[in-house]
């Protein structure tokens, strides 16, 4: 099988693979979940009209009358963004002996996903959403309820799957 040395740890990137899907998958699907559960039952929305603000990102406003169409294409940049993040910490692990180090120990996963999650909420809330849609973050209780849940929701998901057994990234496997 093809190895990489990346800052001296080898990995097989056949078992990096699974991980990355993994991770994408079950992102995507848990933090899907949550925010659908939130629009339909406490924020009196629906799932059809959640995808369909998300694709209004890059579509405008016109995607909030488009229908099952931009709700599905709200779906797949959702997907596209888990596995953006996913890939963003891999990344981050195989380059960082720290991080690597922290997954081995009791609670690592836990600890990191705890920051992970919410780095990904302030990213995404404060930079990456305000650039596309050209105006200001709104800061309410919805922004806080997300801003927690993402680390469950969307950190431990990608942590943990990355992570794999965690003793892999110090014994280079």
């Amino acid at each position: 099988m093809l190895s990489a040395s990346v800052n001296g740890i080898t990995t097989e990137r056949a078992a990096l693979a699974p991980r990355l899907v993994r991770a994408g998958l079950l992102t995507a699907v848990i933090d899907g979940l949550f925010s659908s559960v939130l629009s339909v039952f406490f924020y009196n929305s629906s799932v059809t009209r959640l995808f369909q603000g998300v694709a209004s990102t890059i579509l405008g406003k016109a995607a909030l009358d488009g229908g099952a169409t931009t709700a599905l294409i709200g779906i797949t940049m959702h997907v596209c963004v888990a596995f953006g993040w996913s890939t963003v910490f891999l990344l981050l692990t195989l380059r960082s002996a720290w991080i690597r180090k922290l997954l081995a120990e009791p609670f690592g996963v836990l600890r990191i996903a705890c920051v992970y999650g919410p780095c990904v909420w302030l990213v995404m809330s404060l930079i990456v959403v305000p650039l596309l849609l050209r105006r200001s973050p709104t800061i309410n209780i919805r922004w806080w309820v997300q801003l927690i849940g993402h680390a469950p929701f969307v950190g431990f998901p990608i942590v943990a799957s990355i992570a794999g057994n965690g003793r892999s990234w110090t014994s280079g496997a």
